[in-house]
């Protein structure tokens, strides 16, 4: 396994696709309580096209945890070191929740160091600061397996679960392996992420993706990331939260269009 050694912790990525450096880059970043599995069902189609890298956000999977709390400015460095870490001075990014909030923050503070943007069922705003309080103090409580039923309704619709729950139990497995810190500072790092006055400042080009039954950012928080920033695009496709997995087939053909000149 490959890490990049930071001064507070260490990120665990990979890298895949094109191994003759000709292809562009394509970052992912995963959503709270993931890891970078949660991509599997893009690896396939795109790695042929780029030279994919995928990683664990900090306190997540294989990365470690320094201590909470963290902001979302924090989770944007991180990506900023893992691109110098690896030589990549630009990449196309593609986000999902939290991975997007951190798509947003980079493009409007780094957005020289991006290509197209890719925000996937996320928003400018997620929850309340309220919400997340409530939720940290559930998650010291009980631990995460507590949230894992109620995670699984929020990210899988019924029918899919009922289809693919070797699918389902695959995520929920990576979801109570993560670390209490990594997960609560998450929940800090999204209580203090309010962006939507300044994600008119990202003039990359951006598909903002959205499930059309996902509880947690709805089409219309893809909508509203579309109409605000310079050169917006949203489409729906079928699911829930996590769209990438259970709309695996189209979802990779909305990036390939996207992404590809």
């Amino acid at each position: 396994m490959a890490y990049l050694d930071l001064s507070s912790h260490r990120l665990h990525y990979r890298i895949e696709g094109d191994q003759n450096g000709n292809a562009p880059w394509l970052l992912f970043c995963n959503s709270l309580g993931t890891d970078l599995s949660m991509w599997d069902a893009q690896i396939a189609d795109l790695s042929p096209h780029f030279r994919v890298v995928r990683y664990d956000r900090r306190g997540h999977g294989q990365s470690s945890a320094p201590p909470p709390p963290y902001a979302l400015s924090d989770l944007g460095q991180d990506v900023l070191a893992l691109m110098d870490g690896l030589g990549i001075e630009r990449t196309h990014f593609c986000g999902l929740s939290i991975g997007g909030l951190t798509g947003q923050w980079l493009g409007i503070h780094a957005g020289k160091r991006l290509d197209k943007i890719v925000l996937c069922a996320t928003a400018a705003r997620i929850g309340t600061p309220e919400s997340w309080a409530t939720r940290i103090d559930s998650v010291r409580a009980d631990g995460l397996a507590g949230l894992a039923a109620a995670t699984a309704e929020r990210w899988f619709s019924p029918q899919f679960a009922a289809s693919y729950p070797e699918v389902v139990d695959r995520i929920l497995g990576a979801f109570t392996a993560t670390s209490t810190d990594g997960y609560i500072g998450g929940c800090t790092a999204l209580a203090g992420a309010d962006l939507r006055e300044e994600i008119v400042a990202i003039a990359n080009p951006v598909l903002a993706i959205s499930g059309n039954g996902d509880p947690v950012c709805p089409p219309a928080d893809l909508e509203y990331i579309a109409a605000r920033v310079q050169r917006g695009r949203h489409v729906s496709l079928p699911g829930r939260h996590i769209v990438n997995i259970e709309s695996a087939k189209a979802f990779n053909l909305e990036l390939l269009d996207f992404l590809r000149p």
